[in-house]
């Protein structure tokens, strides 16, 4: 933390020293940070193998047409609870509003704080580690980040070609966005469409398997998915009723004003 100097000392200061100070000052978080992203640098980027997949997987989906959202809108019902989302694919944000039996129920992800409202407490907000890196990797993941390789500072390797459950073949490919956890995509070798994402951060894997797939807009998207494994008891099942590409309001991604500062 930076303590202000004493009234005796500032005063016999010349500018040179206060403009050195200032310097200094500001330097050193640049530094720091420049540090940083030269430790993260070897961990961005798809290898050319990923890259080939997720280019087949992408043109089977809508190609170019992906260049064009400026925001995500979705409506439906997940375990029966009705839920509306909002994501944005340009960069890291996210919101889900869940209307749970004791009322509505928020998260939120603004790509750098994870939060969370209830019906019934205050409202939770954190930076930490591992909430945060989480809120990314599922905000990523709803977007379709991997179709946006320069965007979200994602690392991805291609893992081979495997047989799912019923006997299909899909070929691979992990990507971990950066301050994020890796998360294997299952891409069917026919189709060349997303059937099955895989998360292995727990005892149990988590498996989104996705199907129905529509047309809306310039792109195809799947408007189901079936979540089970993990810490889960039982399977979930998110069905989308609406999916409108809006752009999106990034004040929506934040804990609100006073309850930010109250957190």
């Amino acid at each position: 933390m930076w303590t202000p100097l004493p009234r005796s000392v500032a005063a016999h200061m010349t500018s040179a020293s206060r403009r050195k100070i200032i310097f200094a000052l500001a330097a050193t978080p640049l530094a720091a940070l420049s540090a940083a992203d030269a430790r993260a640098a070897p961990s961005i980027g798809y290898s050319r193998e990923a890259q080939r997949v997720l280019s087949q997987a992408r043109a089977a989906v809508g190609g170019a047409g992906w260049n064009y959202l400026r925001g995500w809108r979705e409506t439906g019902r997940e375990d029966g609870m009705a839920y509306e989302a909002w994501q944005d694919p340009l960069r890291y944000g996210l919101r889900v509003e869940r209307r749970e039996p004791a009322g509505l129920q928020v998260r939120g992800f603004n790509g750098f704080g994870a939060w969370r409202s209830y019906p019934d407490r205050p409202p939770t907000g954190t930076g930490e580690s591992r909430a945060v890196g989480q809120a990314r990797t599922e905000a990523f993941l709803r977007v379709h980040g991997f179709f946006y390789p320069g965007r979200f500072d994602a690392h991805g390797e291609y893992r081979g070609v495997r047989t799912g459950p019923g006997g299909g073949r899909f070929d691979v490919v992990s990507v971990t966005p950066w301050g994020g956890h890796a998360s294997e995509l299952w891409f069917d070798r026919r189709t060349h469409r997303l059937a099955r994402i895989v998360e292995r951060t727990g005892v149990r894997p988590l498996i989104t398997s996705l199907s129905d797939y529509r047309r809306v807009g310039p792109v195809t998207i799947a408007f189901r998915a079936v979540i089970e494994g993990g810490d889960l008891a039982a399977p979930q099942v998110r069905q989308a009723e609406s999916v409108v590409f809006t752009p999106a309001d990034r004040a929506m991604f934040s804990l609100p004003r006073p309850a930010a500062a109250g957190a």
